[in-house]
């Protein structure tokens, strides 16, 4: 039986422009999908902890009756939701402690995944996949970590 080798016929003008196309795409700067994953991400989580300090009593309210996070009293639950959703998204954006932020976020997704909102998973693996690439790969070159990982991390001059 021969084997058929596909780079032996020629391509089409079809064949072609995809992998032109494909080739255009692969030159995209990951620093800006970096920075546009880690910017994306931030919003969800600062609109939302926005949304919690515009009314602060109800805030506290759905903690209490809606979303009933276990062990911790509704008070100290809503402070803690408040305070990763504001500050986190700010070392996401700025990319100055991304991993801290996104770890800090993943924590956040997944009591609402776990006790708020189980049948939102869809979503939730949305952020958790984004916020995992943060925590995993860093918060990229355009970034204070990537200045800061330059300076620490760089040979010793001679």
């Amino acid at each position: 039986m021969s084997t058929i080798h596909l780079h032996a016929f020629p391509r089409s003008g079809l064949a072609a422009q995809a992998k032109n196309l494909r080739d255009l795409l692969g030159r995209f700067p990951r620093p800006l999908l970096d920075f546009l994953l880690r910017f994306g991400i931030a919003l969800v989580f600062w609109k939302s902890g926005m949304a919690k300090i515009a009314s602060w009593d109800l805030t506290v309210q759905l903690f209490a009756d809606e979303y009933q996070v276990p062990v911790l009293p509704p008070e100290l639950a809503a402070y803690l939701a408040a305070s990763a959703e504001l500050a986190c998204p700010v070392l996401l954006v700025a990319g100055f402690g991304a991993r801290f932020g996104a770890a800090a976020l993943l924590g956040v997704t997944f009591v609402i995944q776990a006790f708020v909102y189980p049948d939102n998973w869809s979503e939730h693996l949305l952020w958790a996949s984004i916020l995992t690439y943060v925590l995993t790969q860093g918060a990229g070159s355009l970034s204070f970590d990537h200045l800061v990982a330059r300076r620490l991390f760089a040979p010793a001059a001679r």
